[in-house]
């Protein structure tokens, strides 16, 4: 069952503020600005554009060693993402994540895991794919997920079943 206040964040637009840098030290925001401009300077090639993916890759280097996350720059990720106590998380490259989701430390996305929009992921758990999690869909702490997740479902355990 849905909390009205989930409901409130989109599935689908993203929320760019969530990802914005306020503090000195943000690490989080900081390892997914790395990955965001990294890919925009991709895009952009030429001369500057290689120059800025090596000084955005060397940040991405920084940001990943404070956080021991790994959070590939060629990661699909829609805008919102929120990093909550990024430490330890995984994310394979084959992953793809949706706007507006929140990931907590230690998480690990294994394999060809598509997180829908609003996707939160508690604390420890762990997705192997390949699997789909839909919209709004709530993940507990340390499940250890091997299968497709409805849209708006909460699953926890090990392992995950719905709750």
């Amino acid at each position: 069952m849905q909390h009205s206040s989930d409901l409130n964040v989109s599935a689908s637009e993203p929320d760019w503020s969530r990802e914005t840098v306020t503090r000195f030290w943000d690490p989080g925001k900081k390892l997914i600005r790395a990955v965001r401009r990294y890919q925009k300077a991709q895009a952009r090639g030429g001369l500057l554009g290689k120059i800025e993916c090596k000084r955005w890759a060397l940040s991405h280097l920084f940001w990943s060693t404070v956080t021991q996350s790994e959070l590939h720059l060629t990661t699909r990720i829609g805008g919102g993402l929120r990093l909550t106590h990024p430490t330890g998380i995984i994310i394979h490259p084959d992953a793809k994540i949706g706007p507006n989701c929140m990931i907590f430390h230690q998480v690990t996305l294994a394999g060809a895991v598509e997180l829908g929009g609003h996707v939160d992921i508690g604390a420890g758990a762990k997705l192997l794919g390949p699997l789909k999690v839909g919209d709004h869909a709530r993940i507990g702490a340390n499940a250890v997920v091997t299968g497709d997740v409805d849209a708006g479902q909460t699953v926890a355990g090990i392992p995950a079943r719905p709750v």
